[in-house]
C-alpha cells in the first residue's frame, strides 16, 4: 500500500527528504519547484531539485505548457524518476499572480494542454496532484480526472480540500471516492493523515490506492514509515523513544546546516526544531529562545539542556490532533 511524504514547500527539501528516507520512507517528493525557475537553473532552484535515492519525484508549477514540458526534461536530466504537476498549490503568489497551481482546475482546456505537453516530453511516469475544486461551486476534480487519464497521467493524488478552503476546516475524504469512481488511475488519498488510524479511515472512506502524508510529518519524518508498516502487517511501530527524537533532531539539523550554509541553515532549522519539541514539558519557552539564538554552538547547547532532563525522566511527548493540523502546510 503506498504511503507517500507530500510536497511541502519549505519542508521537503533534501535534508527532510533523505532524512524520511534513511528512515523507512517509500516514495518522497521535493517541494514545489516553479517551471520557470527550473529552465532558468538559477542557483536556489538547483539545490530545490537536488534529488537522492530511488525513486526520486520532483514535482513542478507552472500554467505555460511549453515551459512546463521544458523544465520536466530537465527534471528527469537531473535523476528524476517521476515528474509530479502541481494542481493543488492555493497560496495567492501561484494561484492568483501566475494563474498555476490549483488556478489550474478553473481552466480545464488549458489543464489538458499543460498535462498532455508535459507527459509528452519525458519518458518517466508523470503524476498529478489537485484539490477538490477551485470553490465548492466547482468540484471539477472528478473530470479533471478524467482528462488527466486521457492526457496520459499515471497517478492521481487528491487532496481533500478545495482551493479556497486552503488548509482550514476537514479533508473531505468522502469526496475523493468520487474521483476514484470517475477514473481508473490509481488514487492517493491526501489531507489531514496523521496517524496510522486516519490512513485506515482515509482509504476505507475514498476507496483510494494509497496516502499521502503532509502536516503529519511535521517534526515526525518517521511517521510516513510507520503508516505503511501499519497498513502492511497491521502491527502498530511505537513512537521512538526521546532519546531517539533528540538523535534524529540533531541528524537533521547538521543535515541542514551542511546542505544550506552555516546561517541560511539555521534559520531554515528553526521550524523544524520548533516542530520536533512540540508536546513535551516547556517546549514553548524552549522554541521562543532557539528562535533567538544566533549560534549553532549555542542552539546545540540548548537542545542539549532541554533534552537531557526530559530523556532522564523518561518523559513522552504528547500532542493534540488539533495542534497537528493547526499548522499550515
Amino acid at each position: 500500500m503506498p504511503v507517500i511524504l507530500a510536497p511541502m514547500s519549505g519542508v521537503t527539501d533534501l535534508p527532510f527528504r533523505r532524512l524520511a528516507r534513511e528512515l523507512g520512507a517509500g516514495l518522497v517528493v521535493s517541494e514545489m519547484i516553479a517551471s520557470w525557475a527550473m529552465i532558468r537553473e538559477n542557483k536556489a532552484t538547483l539545490r530545490m531539485s537536488e534529488l537522492d535515492g530511488k525513486p526520486s519525484s520532483l514535482q513542478l508549477a507552472g500554467c505555460d505548457p511549453v515551459a512546463m514540458a521544458e523544465a520536466a526534461r530537465i527534471a528527469v536530466d537531473r535523476g528524476a524518476d517521476i515528474v509530479d504537476i502541481n494542481f493543488g498549490c492555493p497560496v495567492k503568489k501561484v494561484a492568483v499572480g501566475q494563474m498555476a497551481g490549483s488556478a489550474l482546475m478553473r481552466d480545464e482546456v488549458l489543464a489538458a494542454k499543460l498535462l498532455e505537453a508535459t507527459v509528452r516530453a519525458v519518458t518517466v511516469p508523470v503524476t498529478l496532484k489537485m484539490r477538490m475544486g477551485w470553490d465548492h461551486q466547482s468540484l471539477n476534480a472528478p473530470r479533471l480526472a478524467k482528462i488527466a487519464a486521457e492526457s496520459g497521467i499515471r497517478l492521481l493524488t487528491v487532496h481533500g480540500r478545495t482551493r479556497q478552503m486552503f488548509y482550514t476546516g476537514i479533508a473531505d475524504w468522502d469526496f475523493i471516492a468520487e474521483v476514484k469512481a470517475a477514473t481508473a488511475l490509481p488514487v492517493i488519498a491526501n489531507g489531514d493523515i496523521i496517524s496510522e488510524d486516519d490512513a485506515v479511515e482515509a482509504l476505507r472512506r475514498s476507496g483510494a490506492d494509497g496516502v499521502m502524508i503532509g502536516r503529519g510529518c511535521y517534526g515526525r519524518p518517521w511517521l510516513p514509515a510507520a503508516v505503511a508498516h501499519y497498513l502492511d502487517t497491521g502491527e502498530r511501530l511505537p513512537e521512538p523513544g526521546l532519546a531517539a527524537q533528540k538523535s534524529i533532531l540533531l541528524r537533521h539539523y547538521h543535515a541542514m546546516l551542511s546542505h544550506f550554509g552555516t546561517e541560511p541553515g539555521m534559520r531554515l532549522a528553526r521550524k523544524h526544531i520548533a516542530w520536533y519539541s512540540r508536546g513535551l514539558t516547556g517546549s514553548a519557552e524552549f522554541r521562543a529562545t532557539v528562535m533567538r539564538c544566533p549560534e549553532v554552538p549555542a542552539v546545540l547547547d540548548l537542545i542539549d539542556r532541554f533534552y537531557d532532563p526530559l530523556i532522564e525522566r523518561g518523559a513522552v511527548r504528547r500532542q493534540s490532533r488539533d495542534a497537528v493540523l493547526a499548522e499550515a502546510a
